[in-house]
């Protein structure tokens, strides 16, 4: 996870510039995506419990920057992801089943160069979900919005070069290798390398014509 509990409260200032690609007022409030499985929405203070219960598990935690450790940790951490939005440098998704509105995994997005063109995006499902299906809708539905809706052009992601897991799915999503970070990650005492991938929204945009068309719901 980009956020750390000791910058609570020291949200960022909005970039000076935006680019015209940026067609929806997101910074005012995240919309529903809804997909076949899924359907991601901001996150709520409610969502700390099953956030806590979800996403600090040993298998789910070992490859991530670590998440907070208690239910209140998870409260600031929502409470940190709101103001990032609203200053139009991030943005943090909640994962939940269609029918069931409980949080169960998170999609965050960050800008990393002013205007959004560039970001970087990274994401935690909790693992009774794991295989279902649940990630690739949801990670979906995220490049749509990130592209179409925020503006994006470049989209990278890391992921530890032991995440198995983790990068075979991006490479599913369509994610290009572009190189090893090596050290670039501890975690538990241990420096790991990363596998840099970057998703580029005119291959995107490629790929998804040469499919089956895919209805997104936006609300």
């Amino acid at each position: 996870m980009s956020y750390q509990a000791n910058n609570d409260w020291a949200p960022r200032a909005a970039p000076s510039a935006q680019p015209a690609a940026v067609t929806s007022d997101w910074r005012t409030g995240l919309p529903l995506l809804s997909g076949k499985r899924v359907a991601l929405r901001e996150l709520r203070m409610s969502d700390a419990p099953s956030l806590f219960a979800m996403l600090t598990t040993e298998e789910v935690a070992r490859f991530i920057s670590p998440p907070p450790s208690t239910v209140e940790g998870f409260k600031r951490f929502i409470a940190w992801t709101l103001r990032q939005r609203a200053a139009g440098t991030y943005a943090c998704f909640a994962v939940t089943l269609q029918g069931f509105d409980i949080a169960i995994g998170i999609f965050q997005v960050r800008e990393t160069r002013p205007g959004f063109e560039t970001a970087e995006w990274g994401f935690a499902i909790g693992s009774p979900f794991w295989g279902t299906g649940v990630f690739e809708d949801s990670a979906t539905l995220v490049l749509e919005f990130v592209f179409d809706e925020i503006g994006v052009h470049r989209l990278e992601a890391r992921a530890a070069v032991l995440n198995g897991r983790g990068n075979g799915a991006l490479t599913k999503l369509g994610a290009v290798q572009e190189g090893i970070l090596r050290q670039s990650f501890r975690r538990n005492g241990r420096c790991l390398d990363q596998v840099l991938y970057a998703i580029v929204k005119d291959d995107w945009r490629a790929s998804r014509e040469a499919a089956e068309p895919l209805l997104i719901q936006i609300h």
